[in-house]
């Protein structure tokens, strides 16, 4: 497989400021080592492990241009992205929830957004037969005007809109797979037939009253989106099921020329910010799985968007092992967990009870 990897230093370099998790820093909230969650460490240690065990000579590696402001503004007012680049120039600051950045960070949030862009583009027009974008921050959060979550730019939309823009693809397909749930990529979306939008993610996790299975879409749009929530504890089995009994037959009606994963590994059992039990097999079988629906539907056609994930030792290895099957590489990096998370897996009566649900969502359908 010709994989292409897109990344760019810069992004390593984006700064989420003086916290302590979720936290600001101040009163009796003190400061910490690592600061927020959303730290360059996890995705820096993901393609550290690649050069290491030779992983990344087997892809095509990738910079590109940032995305431009008419990129932005075919999913982002004028108003917000002007109020953003004030406040990137001046030094930075908070301009939603749970989204601080440092000086620069307009600027490198549009070098995030041009990955996603540039990766989708070499994707539909052949240079490769599948991408993963390294893009940081990440971007399913953000509403047209209004970041959260630490999204500052919806990079999978203005991808979207750019190649639908360029007329290199009619119909997208979008698989969220973090563990909260892509409210941003919902609501640009909502009312559109052009885009299905399918979000895969802990029930209320983030954002707490988004995210429900009742929600599938409004007007021209109804039918296109589809929630699947699952309960704190699913592990990959679970996942695994979700994904053959919902997400496949959806993406088969659909029939998508591309597909796009937002790519979060926050759903492994190691991570601060959910209570799941995926492990990094549970990405690479969910992986194969689409590769093996973009094969069938869309000329393998297929996009890769790291979104987020914040175990600094567990999502190079989850990484490693998507990246890897979407290459068709033998080389790989062992689980060092993998055994001990499997031992962790919910008994058979919990997956039952998952399954109960799966199949009420499925009749619902």
């Amino acid at each position: 497989m010709r994989t292409g990897f897109f990344w760019d230093e810069r992004c390593f370099w984006h700064s989420g400021g003086n916290y302590a998790a979720t936290m600001p820093v101040g009163g009796l909230v003190q400061p910490m080592a690592g600061g927020l969650p959303e730290n360059p460490e996890t995705k820096r240690r993901l393609k550290n492990l690649m050069e290491v065990t030779g992983l990344m000579d087997e892809l095509i590696q990738r910079h590109a241009p940032p995305a431009t402001y008419e990129d932005l503004r075919r999913v982002h007012p004028e108003r917000y992205l002007s109020r953003f680049k004030e406040m990137s120039d001046a030094g930075g600051g908070e301009l939603g929830l749970r989204t601080p950045f440092g000086p620069g960070g307009y600027e490198i949030a549009c070098v995030s957004a041009g990955l996603a862009k540039a990766a989708l583009a070499a994707v539909l027009t052949g240079e490769v037969d599948n991408a993963y974008s390294l893009s940081r921050p990440p971007g399913h959060h953000c509403l047209p005007d209004y970041p959260n979550g630490f999204c500052l730019l919806a990079s999978i939309p203005i991808a979207i809109e750019a190649a639908l823009a360029g007329g290199l693809a009619s119909r997208v397909a979008v698989v969220d797979w973090d563990v909260h749930h892509g409210n941003g990529t919902e609501a640009i979306y909502y009312d559109r037939d052009d885009v299905l939008a399918i979000s895969l993610h802990q029930e209320r996790n983030y954002p707490i009253d988004t995210g429900d299975f009742e929600d599938r879409g409004l007007g021209a749009g109804e039918g296109f989106n589809l929630n699947i929530p699952l309960p704190p504890g699913a592990g990959h089995a679970t996942y695994l099921e979700a994904m053959e009994r919902l997400v496949l037959p959806a993406l088969t009606e659909f029939q998508p020329d591309v597909i796009i994963v937002a790519c979060g590994y926050d759903a492994a059992a190691i991570d601060p910010l959910s209570r799941m039990l995926a492990t990094a097999e549970t990405f690479r079988a969910m992986t194969t799985m689409v590769m093996e629906a973009a094969a069938d539907l869309c000329g393998g056609k297929l996009l890769v968007v790291h979104e987020g994930g914040y175990s600094e030792a567990y999502v190079p290895f989850c990484g490693h092992g998507v990246i890897a099957e979407m290459a068709g590489s033998t080389i790989d990096a062992p689980d060092p967990l993998g055994d001990t998370f499997d031992a962790r897996q919910p008994n058979a009566r919990f997956e039952h009870y998952c399954s109960i649900l799966i199949a009420e969502m499925e009749a619902a359908l």
